[in-house]
């Protein structure tokens, strides 16, 4: 019998009245705001109510690097999360709203899989609560708004070759990379050349996810720098006038969405900036919520241990001042068999056979990726757990190889069989982090504030990425140079690269070393609080392939939705 589909078994799911799921948190019925029957928010003053009680465990999910397909984290960190019911402990669940882009382009859907999901995922895959259409609408108002400025009259003396704010939409839609707006009459404004980014890259969504109040917001809000005047200086949405209507937009968006996975932990869901672009963490508000909802606190940094997690360490704890106790590292038998640079894994595409025959030695040749990414988390201070995500089609030879790789580096490690049993399933994983996060803690940034942007680039580049230099274009230097001479050389850095290598070529397999980072431009997020060089051919709006999920996603004869997973 064909194992049931992602969809076949969300619709199975038996969801608690969410004031019950609430009561779970210690969070009482005035602090939800219902959203139909299966969607609440949580009221901002649920942190201010939570802080008397005791602080859960902190632990952060991420992984080796993926394939194309991905490799099961947010699915890993939904069985964690329901495996601590089964031995005793209350998890609490943080995690990222999925973009529009992805799951209309190559994922389907990102609720987690198989009996580790959550609850309404067709809800969560779509819109949600629009706290995505809320981004959106409050970035491209900023965008009108200058516009506008230039339009009638540019009394901010906008430098038009130096304007850096563009539009977004949550569309993959490479068409829209580069623009040219105000084509017409006089009347329909300034010509001039811009372009749209995907919303999870927006800097309007990068400060959702790192904000910590509404004040706290609309500061932010108001210090985003749109772009130059002629004498170099930054103008921001405050000198246009557009930073209170973007707060007001954006006031229902602040709020975490309450959900459940299948088993009824609870899970808070908020903010999605994407994990190779942005800084790839779901909200420290849902955080700040969620450490006094439980005994652990569980939540997903997106891509590898050099992408979001790196990002989670050195942006989000920063700003948070949250402390991590532990960090669960996700392998698959078929990400270290790629990682060998024997296959090539296509997305869309089916696995190529000889990937799925048994075969240890190719799993050991792959296993520079898994040590790199465990010593990427231990370069933090954290205390790693090698999550094995089981696939039917794996072998307990490979399953052993992996064991062994992992006992090289002294860090745990268990088989996790979350997606086929839910919570039950993940049981050997779960005590292995109740373990890890009993060990003394030794968190610590990679660099300090105070280190010029240079040097925080290249401690990545070189700690993180393996990398011998890094080369920067003349646009590069320029820009660098000109955030240090306006005060913005104290921000963090968060450096947008492939996700499919450790390095910044995705044709370079396992844990390559000696090479060159090359930083095309760099981009300035001051209201959100980080800076971000761009680096190689990665873009911040991805184009459609062949055949995108959308293809495939319709209703039924009964009006059922059919193509998510």
């Amino acid at each position: 019998m064909a194992f049931p589909s992602d969809l076949e078994i969300a619709r199975t799911g038996k969801a608690k009245p969410l004031s019950e799921i609430a009561t779970q948190m210690g969070i009482g019925e005035h602090l939800l705001e219902p959203y139909g029957s299966s969607l609440a928010k949580i009221r901002l003053e649920a942190i201010e109510e939570l802080k008397s009680r005791p602080k859960a465990k902190y632990v952060v999910v991420t992984a080796i690097t993926p394939t194309p397909l991905g490799e099961g984290k947010t699915t890993t960190a939904v069985g964690l999360g329901q495996a601590m019911k089964h031995i005793g402990k209350k998890a609490v669940l943080s995690l990222r709203q999925p973009s529009m882009g992805p799951t209309f382009g190559i994922k389907g859907g990102a609720a987690g899989g198989g009996y580790s999901q959550v609850i309404p995922m067709e809800l969560l895959n779509l819109h949600l609560t629009g706290d995505f259409h809320a981004v959106t609408a409050a970035h491209n108002l900023l965008a009108a708004m200058l516009d506008n400025h230039l339009h009638q009259g540019n009394a901010l003396d906008f430098d038009l070759h130096n304007i850096t704010w563009r539009r977004v939409i949550d569309i993959n839609d490479r068409s829209l990379r580069n623009i040219v707006v105000g084509m017409g009459s006089k009347e329909d404004g300034v010509v001039r050349q811009t372009g749209f980014d995907i919303t999870a890259a927006s800097e309007v969504m990068a400060i959702l996810a790192l904000t910590t109040s509404m004040d706290d917001m609309r500061a932010r809000l108001g210090r985003i720098v749109v772009g130059y005047n002629s004498k170099g200086a930054p103008i921001t949405a405050e000198q246009l006038s557009g930073a209170g209507s973007m707060a007001v937009i954006m006031r229902e968006a602040i709020k975490p969405n309450l959900l459940q996975t299948l088993e009824n932990t609870p899970v808070i869901v908020h903010a999605g900036p994407f994990g190779n672009i942005a800084h790839g963490n779901s909200s420290i508000i849902g955080d700040l919520i969620g450490i006094h909802g439980g005994d652990y606190l569980i939540t997903e940094a997106g891509f590898g241990a050099d992408m979001g997690a790196e990002r989670f360490f050195n942006i989000k704890c920063r700003t948070s001042g949250l402390v991590p106790d532990a960090a669960v590292l996700v392998a698959t038998v078929r990400a270290l068999k790629a990682h060998s640079g024997k296959y090539k894994i296509v997305a869309g595409k089916e696995l190529p056979a000889e990937l799925l025959a048994e075969n240890p030695s190719d799993v050991e040749a792959g296993a520079a990726n898994l040590l790199k990414q465990i010593q990427n988390v231990q370069a933090h201070g954290v205390t790693p757990v090698v999550a094995i995500n089981a696939f039917p089609t794996d072998h307990k030879s490979e399953h052993d190889a992996i064991r062994k790789i992992v006992a090289e580096m002294n860090a745990r490690v268990a088989v996790s069989k979350h997606f086929e049993h839910g919570g039950a399933g993940a049981t050997d994983l779960a005590h292995a982090v109740v373990e890890a996060c009993e060990e003394q803690n030794s968190f610590h940034f990679l660099y300090p504030s105070e280190a010029s942007l240079k040097e925080k680039i290249e401690t990545v580049a070189t700690k993180i990425y393996g990398a011998a230099k890094v080369e920067y274009s003349a646009v590069a230097n320029r820009q660098l140079k000109t955030y240090t001479d306006n005060g913005f050389a104290n921000l963090p850095v968060c450096i947008a690269k492939t996700h499919l290598s450790i390095s910044g070529d995705a044709s370079l397999k396992g844990a390559p070393t000696g090479h060159t980072l090359s930083v095309r431009e760099v981009r300035a997020s001051v209201g959100a609080g980080f800076v971000y060089p761009i680096c190689g051919e990665m873009r911040t709006m991805p184009g459609l392939g062949a055949k995108p999920a959308a293809s495939i996603i319709d209703f039924d004869e009964n009006g059922e939705i059919v193509g998510l997973s």
